[in-house]
């Protein structure tokens, strides 16, 4: 296996054979970003693709001050903001104070879950709700940043967070196995 200084150095002389070594190597776990962002698989391949037609185009600016993999995953997330942000999934939102007598409150968390079933109920979120939801809970950007990426308000990144996590409860708590908030006791994960 080459090591990254090899693999961005053969990326950097547009060598194919190195920059398929680069993608075998990486996809899997990008896809699986890409995958918090974007829904549908199909689109999300299609943007894990942009991505890296991006990362070849601007291999150059990699400096090795950081691993490659979070340089990668950056431009990963970059790309699948992009896509969200043509949908424009906040458009027609309320603001943080329109919403505010009816959100959850600050303290009430989510239960420890099974990590594979805390990506599907992510999945299920809306487009704007879940972009803003992976970014400040799971990337841990603040909301300022995160209207910054979207090109969006403060408050509507608020909202979608609130409303993010609204939806989250609401689906825990109809299901069966979390009725009382907490996974119950011997479920088998």
């Amino acid at each position: 296996m080459q090591d990254e200084y090899e693999l961005v150095e053969g990326c950097r002389r547009q060598d194919r054979i190195v920059q398929r070594q680069l993608y075998e190597r990486f996809a899997g776990k990008l896809f699986v970003v890409c995958k918090r962002y974007i829904h549908d698989p199909d689109e999300a391949e299609d943007v894990l693709q942009d991505a890296f037609v991006k990362i070849y185009r601007h291999i150059d600016s990699f400096r090795f001050e950081c691993p490659l993999e979070a340089w990668l995953k950056r431009i990963v997330i970059n790309t699948a903001l992009k896509a969200i942000r043509k949908q424009k999934p906040w458009e027609h939102t309320a603001d943080i104070q329109e919403l505010a007598p009816v959100l959850p409150q600050a303290d009430e968390s989510l239960p420890s879950l099974n990590y594979k079933y805390l990506l599907q109920l992510i999945q299920e979120l809306p487009p704007g709700c879940r972009a803003v939801f992976n970014l400040y809970a799971i990337e841990g950007y603040n909301h300022p940043e995160i209207a910054e990426m979207l090109d969006i308000a403060e408050g509507t990144s608020k909202s979608q967070y609130a409303r993010a996590r609204g939806l989250l409860q609401q689906k825990l708590q109809s299901d069966k196995r979390f009725a009382d908030g907490y996974p119950a006791k011997g479920r088998s994960e």
